[in-house]
């Protein structure tokens, strides 16, 4: 294929014998291949992960593992995988190193944006035994400071009405489970693959909530026939450009719509409860294990922690990437020290794990600076993320009678992200979170007093336990911080943090 061609083919089936050296293709016949799994919520991080697990085990293994990508919501995928056959190009990037392969585990795409039947039709087929799902921590409904189903969240009230044309991840689930139930009754595993601990424990949750609600008996059907097992996936996968696709056009010589962007590190933890078939990925580098919990904390709370940390705090100072984030000595020192002193504590034992160890390789993983992610982009659905992240180890913290004076400023960066983002400031960057509007009315009610800020955001009880909101403590740091944060000099509250850091530890050491 020349790589010059002014009108470049569309990657597909028939362009895979043609692809150049460079591009690793499927070690299997793709042919042969049927469809066993499903995924709710095909993404750059599904296509960077989960598929290319299976790819691998395919190549390993082959088995009836072919994977039917689902989406409810935007994007659709009929113009991107739909047309390439499902294929497409995984591209891992670390600095100047570049590994193109094409992935070949998507069998199928359903777009399911405008009726929930397609999506309904793929679930409840009796020749689909697991379903893996990526829809983010806001797909599922539920409060994130329980983890119970949001009974008031409008897709759920719609459901409940509208039984049968759900759009809600827990309504088309429980709906599919209970035409399953109908036609033939086979049993079925539901992994969540989302950002969120016990992930399993909160599927089940929502999905079984809506079940009861609904009545029927399906609750007590699902409590026999289907399981939730937990999961921990991790790689950073950050959102596709158009510098992407041009790029593969460019080395490669072929076009695609669908290209996925990772660094080299990936790792999935699962817990092994499952109600029937399920693909061996442990022996492709996933892990089984009996309880996911100790590697959720690790990873949760160390690098999905310092991303939130460097995502907000980096926006408010003007930096666009991650990797720009931790590349300024101040920010850095910043996350280091956060994670070293009051993080690090909260941590459970994990085997075979030095956390320690896991910090310095997670900090080192977000100085990729091929890998382009956006703070705005990380920073995204905030409010559903600081929870695990950054909420819980305060807590364990407060309960032991240790600072949070670090741990403290990224939460107030939360906080200044969304009120910078209110019309009553002059929108300084639109906001994603569905909390937004509630932060601007209280932004909006209380204007740049920091206490009366604070005050309202922290008595949101559906992010803030009303235990830890209390804290005089926890409060009086945050607001603190929230007050230098929304200065002329944001950075004030992390140079203070880390000052009050260093005189605390020098005080400790002479006692």
């Amino acid at each position: 294929m020349n790589a010059a061609s002014t009108a470049p083919e569309t990657l597909g089936p028939a362009l895979l014998d043609q692809l150049p050296a460079a591009v690793q293709t499927p070690g299997y016949d793709r042919t042969t291949l049927a469809p066993g799994m499903a995924h709710l919520g095909v993404g750059a991080f599904h296509r960077c992960h989960q598929a290319e697990y299976t790819d691998d085990l395919l190549a390993r293994q082959f088995d009836r593992w072919g994977v039917v990508g689902i989406n409810i919501r935007p994007p659709t995928l009929a113009d991107t995988l739909g047309r390439q056959g499902g294929l497409y190009t995984r591209l891992i990037r670390e600095n100047s190193h570049i590994e193109a392969r094409i992935i070949g585990s998507i069998v199928k795409v359903v777009d399911s944006q405008a009726s929930p039947a397609p999506a309904l039709t793929v679930l409840s087929s009796r020749d689909i035994d697991l379903v893996t799902m990526t829809v983010t921590e806001k797909g599922y409904c539920h409060i994130p400071s329980s983890g119970a189903l949001d009974y008031d969240h409008p897709d759920i009230v719609h459901d409940l009405a509208n039984p049968h044309a759900p759009r809600s991840v827990p309504g088309i689930l429980a709906r599919a489970l209970e035409l399953r139930r109908a036609t033939h009754g086979r049993p079925l595993t539901l992994l969540s693959c989302d950002n969120i601990p016990t992930n399993g424990v909160i599927l089940q949750t929502v999905v079984r909530s809506f079940a009861e609600r609904r009545g029927n008996g399906l609750a007590d059907w699902i409590a026999v026939n289907a399981a939730f097992p937990s999961a921990m996936v991790d790689r950073i996968a950050p959102a596709v450009t158009q510098d992407d696709l041009d790029n593969v056009e460019q080395w490669f010589g072929y076009r695609d719509a669908a290209v996925a962007v990772g660094e080299p590190f990936r790792q999935w933890v699962i817990e092994q409860k499952f109600a029937g078939r399920v693909p061996r990925w442990d022996l492709v580098g996933a892990t089984f294990v009996d309880d996911v919990t100790p590697f959720e904390h690790l990873k949760m709370r160390v690098l999905n922690g310092a991303q939130t940390t460097l995502a907000t705090l980096g926006v408010l100072a003007g930096l666009e990437h991650t990797s720009d984030a931790i590349a300024d000595p101040l920010l850095s020192t910043f996350v280091r020290r956060m994670l070293v002193e009051e993080t690090l504590p909260t941590l459970m034992p994990v085997p075979g794990m030095d956390p320690t160890a896991y910090i310095e390789q997670s900090l080192a993983r977000l100085k990729n600076t091929a890998i382009r992610h956006r703070n705005h982009q990380i920073a995204t659905d905030g409010s559903q993320k600081i929870v695990q992240r950054l909420l819980n180890p305060i807590r364990d913290r407060v309960s032991q009678g240790a600072s949070i004076g670090l741990l403290s400023v990224p939460v107030a960066g939360w906080m200044a992200y969304l009120i910078e983002a209110s019309d009553r400031f002059g929108r300084r960057w639109p906001a994603s979170d569905p909390y937004a509007g509630k932060v601007a009315a209280i932004a909006d009610a209380a204007g740049r007093d920091a206490t009366a800020l604070a005050s309202g955001i922290l008595a949101i009880d559906t992010i803030f336990d009303p235990g830890l909101a209390a804290n005089e403590t926890f409060r009086a740091a945050v607001t603190s911080a929230l007050g230098e944060l929304l200065s002329h000099d944001p950075m004030t509250a992390v140079r203070h943090s880390i000052e009050q850091d260093e005189a605390a530890r020098l005080k400790r050491s002479k006692q």
